[in-house]
């Protein structure tokens, strides 16, 4: 008689669930491998049907969304030869590059105000959890139930409010402003997920701490801090997530300074319509810093998810 074991599963079980895996994970990937191919495509294979899967790749999609181009008469173009290859590329449409797009600075805007915020939530989200965490507060779960509501509301049901706010106190447009914004919506998250890591740390390490002479702060500090990263980078790559993408707050606040790559990018316009390579290229250019950050923290993110799951 063969023994069986109920914890650990069968060979054929690992089998499907792992290309059950591999099969979301193919599925997931594909719109994202669509979009670096298509940044690498000529204006005519990007729209070609059926798609094209094999292609001449070229860089005029980047050289697109890096310049503004303007179109030249013929003899100033036999008159100025191209100077470098990226001009050759636009030469074929009869135009030359005048300078550089708003790219860059639009793709700044999103570092600045996304990586800022996520800064400021978990700053003021750490502290706020650290607090419901250790001290009797009065009315504690209602505080942490209405800080939760505020992410119960669509985006859209505020925007005109704000709008109309921000344009009396001149934050429309401003770097700030949107830091402040992203960090009012994005702390309910902080303060909820941080609370729960925070949970699981025992009190009995800043009492050890505290008798050893330290002062409250320094017992936070040296003590709390260290064991709670983990909880504090899986919630801040959730937090950039949402600032980095964020879209609609983007479009009705920023128009110039301080406007961001998400709704610039759709904006991106070439002959007869729109740039579907430079489209594809910023979108791929857009989504490394994430993808990146992500991948740096990945370790303290699945370690994140899984911290107090199981209890001893």
């Amino acid at each position: 008689m063969s023994s069986h074991s109920i914890t650990e599963s069968s060979s054929r079980a690992k089998w499907i669930a792992g290309s059950l895996v591999i099969l979301y994970a193919l599925i997931t990937m594909l719109p994202l491998v669509w979009i670096v191919m298509t940044g690498f495509k000529s204006p005519a294979d990007a729209i070609s049907y059926p798609p094209k899967v094999v292609y001449e790749p070229t860089l005029e999609g980047y050289v697109n969304l890096f310049t503004t181009r303007t179109r030249q008469t013929e003899d100033y173009l036999l008159a100025n030869p191209p100077e470098n290859w990226a001009d050759e590329i636009v030469r074929q449409y009869d135009m030359v590059i005048v300078g550089p797009s708003k790219f860059g600075e639009r793709f700044m805007n999103s570092v600045i105000i996304g990586f800022g915020s996520t800064f400021l939530s978990i700053f003021l989200g750490t502290l706020a959890a650290y607090a419901f965490s250790r001290f009797r507060i009065p009315f504690a779960d209602d505080l942490l139930f209405f800080i939760l509501s505020t992410r119960m509301m669509p985006p859209i049901a505020v925007a005109i409010p704000i709008f109309l706010m921000y344009r009396s106190l001149g934050l429309s447009d401003t770097h700030l402003g949107m830091i402040l914004l992203y960090t009012a919506v994005n702390i309910s998250l902080a303060v909820w997920l941080l609370k729960g890591f925070i949970d699981e740390i025992p009190r009995e390490y800043e009492e050890a701490a505290l008798i050893d002479g330290y002062t409250r702060f320094q017992a936070f500090y040296k003590v709390v801090l260290p064991q709670a990263a983990t909880g504090i980078a899986s919630t801040a790559i959730f937090c950039l997530i949402f600032a980095w993408n964020e879209y609609a707050f983007a479009v009705l606040l920023t128009s110039a300074t301080a406007q961001t790559a998400p709704p610039f990018i759709p904006t991106i316009i070439g002959v007869g319509g729109l740039d579907w390579p430079a489209v594809a290229a910023g979108a791929t250019i857009f989504l490394l810093p994430v993808m990146i950050f992500t991948i740096v923290l990945r370790k303290h993110l699945l370690r994140g998810i899984t911290f107090g799951a199981v209890r001893k």
